[in-house]
């Protein structure tokens, strides 16, 4: 088995992504896992859709029935992410699963090299596009992997986190 985090791909019943992702969540945070399955992800393009002559761009699934891991494989994260409701299995030949090459990633939107962004977490940064945009927050996680940042946004009168790509912030002075 490998120690370095690399993508797989979990086979799901169709319509159970959502449900997959987020058991697979609460999973990893109770069995204190987050130092072996890094992030859990449904890879969604935007459609452009026309309904009553407007169009409009709506998320779709890429793969439906899929969910992407980035984990170490090991004995027990096969055994969690494999027997989470909703996983029918690992795609690769038989029960082995086969992570995701730089190739099979690039068009996916997800990059595994370096990236640097001129803002730290405790940051106040501004959100310069996106449904977002003319938000102000400070930042509160950093996900190199995604490239996102996690931001605290008032929302109904609360402090609300927001995931936001890192393209659409910018530090503020």
């Amino acid at each position: 088995m490998t120690t370095e985090a690399k993508w797989y791909v979990a086979h799901t019943y169709s319509g159970y992504e959502n449900k997959v992702m987020a058991n697979l969540l609460t999973t990893i945070q109770n069995r204190h896992l987050e130092d072996q399955i890094f992030e859990v992800m449904i890879p969604m393009q935007d459609v452009i859709e026309v309904k009553n002559g407007l169009k409009k761009a709506v998320p779709k699934k890429m793969f439906p029935g899929y969910v992407l891991v980035r984990m170490i494989m090991n004995n027990d994260t096969w055994y969690v992410v494999r027997n989470t409701r909703g996983v029918t299995g690992f795609v690769g030949p038989g029960s082995k699963p086969v992570p995701l090459s730089e190739n099979e990633m690039k068009p996916l939107g997800i990059r595994t090299q370096n990236v640097t962004v001129d803002f730290e977490i405790g940051d106040m940064v501004a959100v310069v596009a996106g449904v977002w945009k003319d938000t102000t927050g400070v930042v509160q996680k950093i996900d190199y992997g995604k490239q996102t940042a996690t931001i605290n946004v008032e929302l109904f009168g609360r402090e609300t986190p927001v995931e936001i790509s890192f393209a659409e912030v910018r530090r503020t002075n």
